[in-house]
């Protein structure tokens, strides 16, 4: 196991370096001038040259490839074009809203979709199934923005229970903090309850045609001990994987999700730089996303071994 992890973390470094080189490349090659942004409609020829040639972009592409490049290396992620900010000091500032938002989507969405999908596979083909299958699709229906107006449009304007944008810290309180994320957190989870629900579904559907169920039945075990201690567990790869994969898709849904609700997290951050072009930023969100993406499908990996046994790495 330790080997195999090992060649996984050593396998990251191509995978980075690949995704380095094509994001770098695509910023540069995109029309658009950064220098042209930051002064102003009214700068002129001598003005726009200085900042480019301040912000060494004057230099040939391969030139400024290698020096962020060298930068990366010595673990300086770069400053802000536009802030003057080390963006290392603006990923851990903006980084405590997404955090917050990305656990609190995925545990609610797994402590939902879970039961969902056991009681809709153990209820297959009645009411209750039906019901869960017709709300998943309509959950994978509706984009998260939507569904986000709506929840604003009932519980923040017509109630008054949540406030329609902005975040509040957990240090100035637990229930402030809860409070402003409860309308981003139904509305991003929408979709993961969706997907979780029916992977669970097919998963334990699947199972629970073995002959390892009917001699569970036969021995005199009640249905509870069944799904949960025998279908559940022997369905349980399938459904790691695709929560594995809810996790790293929250990246893109915490970007419009933050946006709708005004939370200054990286999905806002993002947003933000590649409006105002500043390259830094944008590499090194996309460098840290990518890393989150591949270090989540290695955890992913290694819990295969715990939930089935006769996986071996």
């Amino acid at each position: 196991m330790i080997s195999f992890i090992l060649r996984r973390m050593l396998a990251v470094l191509p995978v980075m370096a690949m995704v380095a080189v094509i994001v770098f490349a695509i910023l540069r090659l995109t029309p658009g001038d950064p220098a042209a942004i930051i002064a102003g409609d009214a700068a002129t020829a001598e003005q726009l040259e200085q900042i480019r040639r301040v912000m060494g972009l004057d230099q040939p592409i391969y030139v400024q490839f290698f020096i962020w490049v060298g930068q990366l290396l010595s673990g300086n992620l770069g400053v802000s074009l536009l802030s003057g900010t080390a963006v290392s000091d603006m990923i851990v500032q903006r980084m405590g809203p997404s955090l917050a938002l990305c656990l609190s989507t995925i545990t609610l969405s797994v402590l939902i979709a879970v039961p969902l999908g056991i009681l809709a596979a153990w209820r297959q083909g009645k009411l209750f199934d039906r019901l869960v299958m017709a709300t998943s699709v309509l959950g994978f229906s509706i984009p998260v923005f939507v569904t986000a107006y709506v929840l604003i449009l009932f519980f923040s304007i017509n109630l008054g229970w949540f406030p329609v944008q902005g975040y509040k810290p957990l240090s100035e309180g637990i229930w402030p903090f809860m409070r402003s994320l409860v309308l981003p957190t139904l509305a991003l989870s929408t979709v993961y309850v969706a997907l979780i629900a029916r992977i669970t579904r097919t998963s334990i559907i699947e199972v629970m045609g073995e002959d390892f169920i009917r001699t569970a039945r036969a021995k005199g075990l009640r249905e509870r001990s069944v799904l949960l201690g025998h279908a559940l567990r022997n369905a349980a790869v399938p459904i790691v994987t695709i929560i594995g994969v809810g996790v790293a898709l929250l990246i893109s849904g915490v970007v419009v999700t933050e946006s709708v609700f005004n939370l200054p997290g990286l999905g806002r951050l993002v947003v933000e730089a590649v409006l105002g072009r500043d390259y830094p930023v944008i590499q090194a969100l996309i460098l840290l996303f990518a890393f989150v993406y591949v270090l989540i499908n290695l955890v992913v990996d290694t819990l295969y071994t715990v939930f089935d046994p006769r996986i071996r790495y």
